[in-house]
């Protein structure tokens, strides 16, 4: 507990104490002090007892309230209990009767604030162990010793050390040593990552065993585990439309409830004085209209809905699901339709070698000529073929490298112009080809004018891409489509072994979004269409789907940027998970909105009729309020779907 919620629970445990003390000694014994001093004065000892009481337990209320008056805010719970309570002691004093039942509604208004603040603060605190991934401290070598150094200090390009046990605190390249990291606090993926020289590493993750020397890439700021935490703290800021409900709702309901409960004391007492010749009843009424006022408090609904979302966005943290706002964790619970893109979503984009064919040279060459041609990209294709190759590229042998968009590349290798690409360069330099039977990406090569063969690469599908697919389908999402600039060939086989309704080949990425936008426009009923890409060749699709999700994006600032959701590995059933994680959190928010509204109206019929007491009115309020935050912090518990 913090010290504001230590002060407030001292001051309900103090009002308890009070109350039950002051219950325990009747009004007849306070009598007996009249003789002692003079006639009332054991009455007003009560009185001044009570309202000591009072002020102990109904101080902070009664503040907030003023404040909100003068800032022309009126409307609040905190004016509702405050009008209620201060009535309810008025009341009870023009009456010389029982003071118990307005200390006891401020009390029970405190416990429940007390709860409140307990549930918020726990639910903080879950989420922040969840992502417990912020690092203390950055180890520097000087003069052969350590020396611990705030993060935010270390500059790019520096080497620093870290320990098994410790945090990765910034991100980096290994420039020495080996080492197993855990990466679960980001990925939710409980099996170690191994990292060798070489590797790039990313902050947040925890080093199992090996000490590693770490030559940093980016500025702490900058840096993944920053980036992350930023992203979870400001998802509070995009409001779903049951968040902009509730705050709409609240500020009309309000109002109208007040004015209600100013009608019931006003009217009924003069209807029965002036139509009906009755005695007019005011206090009776009066006592109905402040029960009113206290059932009214919308209280369960303005604390637990947005509780339920920013425990869930914290809940889905923990397995690696980063979701931007409580917006788009709605928007995703609606999800009709997933478009895929291939490499690197549904495929592991790492591409290899099966074959050469039709080679009118050595196939060594054509290799060599071909990994040379491609030696300036960073494209897996490229680095498949220089992989291949099997030796580090000599790049003063290439000149004249041109990038031929969606088909491929031209240069100048040791004096001959060289062509690698796919059939669409191969028409565009009139060069004559043949087909390959086999399915994979094939790179058609020329030389000097003349075709030269082509190459066969193959990717790899995911181990849990089908049942990804399959896991979708289970959820009720009506259409799968996969875009991809590969043949049609090469697309046939990987959706038809998937088990995806239909796909788009030879697609440039401004080809893609023209797909995106027609599929958008057979969106119907309320249906959202998401889009899975990698992040980074795909942003302009992730932005422009209904909901973007960026996959396998661990360390990618590109993914972060454009996407609405981050999966922060490479397993495609993180997707079925993300819409399961948004439709429980969903359930939640409305089993809350139904209760609370339900349970609200009842007791509000039964005040206006006389038959709720303020006890009764206790529990619509309070009691209604715990209950539905006890409900909503059922989200952080998402993850274990």
């Amino acid at each position: 507990m913090n010290r504001k919620q230590k002060d407030m629970l001292r001051r309900i445990l103090i009002s308890a104490a009070l109350l039950v003390c002051l219950q325990l000694i009747s009004a007849q014994q306070f009598s007996t002090i009249d003789s002692l001093l003079f006639p009332g004065a054991g009455r007003w000892l009560r009185l001044a007892l009570y309202l000591v009481n009072y002020y102990i337990i109904g101080w902070g209320t009664l503040k907030k309230a003023f404040k909100g008056i003068m800032n022309r805010q009126v409307f609040d719970e905190n004016f509702l209990m405050a009008v209620a309570t201060l009535g309810a002691l008025a009341l009870a004093i023009y009456e010389n009767g029982d003071y118990a039942e307005a200390i006891a509604v401020m009390l029970f208004y405190q416990i429940g604030e007390w709860f409140e603040s307990y549930a918020v603060g726990k639910s903080r605190r879950n989420i922040s162990q969840l992502m417990d991934i912020r690092p203390d401290y950055a180890n520097i070598e000087q003069e052969g010793h350590l020396i611990r150094v705030d993060p935010e200090e270390v500059e790019p390009g520096s080497v620093i050390v870290v320990q098994p046990g410790e945090k990765v605190p910034i991100d980096g390249v290994v420039a020495e040593g080996s080492s197993a990291l855990d990466t679960a606090a980001l990925t939710g993926e409980s099996l170690p990552r191994d990292v060798e020289p070489g590797d790039e590493i990313i902050s947040g993750c925890i080093n199992l065993s090996g000490v590693l020397k770490v030559r940093t890439s980016k500025a702490f700021g900058e840096s993944t585990v920053s980036r992350i935490l930023e992203l979870v703290e400001n998802a509070g800021e995009r409001k779903s439309r049951q968040e902009d409900f509730i705050s709409k709702f609240a500020r009309v309901y309000t109002p109208a409830v007040c004015y209600s409960a100013l009608a019931l004391a006003l009217l009924p007492p003069l209807v029965r004085l002036l139509f009906m010749g009755l005695a007019p009843l005011w206090g009776v009424w009066l006592y109905r209209a402040l029960t009113f006022l206290v059932i009214s408090c919308p209280c369960a609904l303005v604390i637990s809905i947005p509780l339920s979302f920013f425990a869930g966005i914290g809940g889905a943290s923990r397995a690696g699901i980063l979701v931007k706002g409580s917006n788009f964790l709605e928007a995703l619970s609606k999800t009709d339709c997933v478009v895929f893109d291939k490499t690197g979503t549904l495929t592991q984009g790492v591409f290899e070698v099966e074959g050469i064919h039709h080679s009118t040279m050595e196939e060594e060459k054509l290799l060599e000529y071909a990994a040379l041609a491609e030696s300036a990209s960073s494209h897996p294709i490229s680095r498949s073929l220089q992989k291949a190759h099997g030796r580090e590229p000599d790049r003063s042998r290439v000149e004249d490298i041109r990038e031929i968009s969606g088909a491929g590349v031209l240069a100048i290798v040791d004096g001959r112009q060289v062509a690698a690409g796919n059939d669409k360069l191969m028409k565009q330099l009139g060069v004559e080809y043949k087909d390959c039977h086999s399915v994979g990406t094939i790179i058609h090569m020329a030389v000097d004018g003349k075709y030269a063969g082509h190459i066969l690469i193959s990717d790899m599908i995911k181990a849990h891409a089908k049942a990804a697919v399959a896991a979708l389908k289970e959820l009720g999402v009506r259409k799968t489509v996969m875009l991809t600039g590969d043949s049609e060939a090469v697309a046939e086989h990987v959706a038809s072994r998937l088990g995806i309704d239909s796909f788009y080949s030879r697609l440039l990425p401004g080809d893609k979004v023209e797909k995106l936008e027609r599929l958008l426009a057979e969106e119907k009923g309320g249906g959202k269409l998401a889009f899975v890409g990698d992040g980074i060749n795909d942003a302009p699709v992730l932005a422009r789907a209904d909901i973007g999700i960026a996959m396998g994006a661990l360390g990618s600032d590109a993914a972060i940027e454009a996407a609405d959701v981050v999966l922060m590995d490479d397993d495609p059933l993180k997707i079925a998970k993300a819409i399961k994680i948004s439709r429980k959190c969903l359930g939640i928010v409305y089993e809350n909105i139904i209760f609370a509204i339900g349970i609200k109206l009842a007791c509000l019929i039964l005040g206006a009729l006389g038959i709720a007491n303020m006890w009764l009115a206790i529990f619509a309020d309070v009691g209604v309020m715990v209950l539905a935050v006890l409900n909503a912090m059922r989200c952080l518990l998402v993850y274990k779907l």
